[in-house]
């Protein structure tokens, strides 16, 4: 999927951009919905649209790799949604043919209020409610259809932590995982979705919440740090000369959210078992 990068090039936007033959990945990915979604015997995908390049891309592929009658987009708007985010969900759906439910969990998310004896309005606890909502109801879809979640996340997100533990992190498959954050960008152009690609990415968690803005960098730098840190190989001090202490920001984010990708831990309790 990645095209043979030279040692020697610059790290900037256009090298990400540029890494990747966006038809084979394309085909690579339609495949591996077609395979994931056969060996669990699903009937389909639910995935949640949010009026973004995510989950268009990833709806959109996932058409492709099943039809429109497999796939199903769910629209979950809170309070903090904006109307045209709404609209282009709907119009994505439209465009591609898909079965469509919205669902508004602005009454779910003030019964957690209500229901949670000393609540607070916290912006990161509060927020995450949101996400954690979502994933409830695309499981209530998908163990009532038989259908898959689709994951929407990106590589930089991954990377970065940048999802919500048991949110938009839970998930049966994340198609664009592989995918920086300008390689979806430029996949949904080809895929026809030019507008889309041009909107700035907000998780719409709290009020005026912007991606960039909370990450502390735009993904014109955050994507070349982590594609030349894990994709190139280059050392930090080399990337630092270009991008200066942002890396340390930047990587300082993926080793504080790790965790995120791994297993709940366990204890070893080997020691303790007898021999029998």
């Amino acid at each position: 999927m990645f095209k043979k990068v030279s040692c020697f090039l610059s790290v900037d936007p256009k090298s990400v951009v540029d890494a990747v033959d966006y038809d084979k990945a394309a085909s690579i990915i339609v495949e591996f919905i077609v395979r994931q979604v056969g060996e669990a015997g699903a009937r389909g995908v639910v995935v949640g649209l949010s009026g973004g390049i995510d989950s268009t891309v990833a709806a959109a592929l996932a058409v492709k790799a099943l039809g429109s009658e497999r796939v199903l987009g769910l629209i979950m708007p809170s309070v903090f949604t904006p109307v045209e985010d709404v609209r282009d969900a709907e119009e994505v759906a439209e465009r591609l043919g898909i079965r469509m439910r919205k669902v508004d969990i602005t009454p779910i998310v003030e019964s957690f209020k209500r229901s949670i004896p000393d609540y607070v309005e916290d912006r990161l606890a509060s927020g995450n409610l949101l996400p954690r909502i979502r994933m409830t109801i695309l499981y209530y879809y998908a163990n009532r259809d038989n259908l898959l979640v689709l994951g929407t996340g990106d590589r930089s997100e991954l990377l970065l932590g940048y999802f919500t533990k048991y949110g938009d992190g839970g998930v049966d498959l994340l198609p664009i995982g592989g995918l920086y954050k300008l390689q979806v960008r430029e996949m949904a152009r080809r895929l026809g979705f030019s507008k889309i690609a041009a909107k700035p990415s907000s998780p719409r968690l709290w009020p005026g919440h912007m991606a960039e803005a909370e990450l502390g960098a735009t993904y014109d730098v955050i994507d070349p740090i982590l594609f030349a840190v894990f994709d190139m190989g280059k050392p930090v001090d080399e990337v630092k000369r270009v991008y200066g202490p942002v890396v340390d920001l930047v990587l300082q984010r993926v080793q504080r959210n790790r965790h995120k990708l791994n297993p709940p831990p366990i204890p070893d309790l080997a020691p303790a078992r007898r021999n029998v």
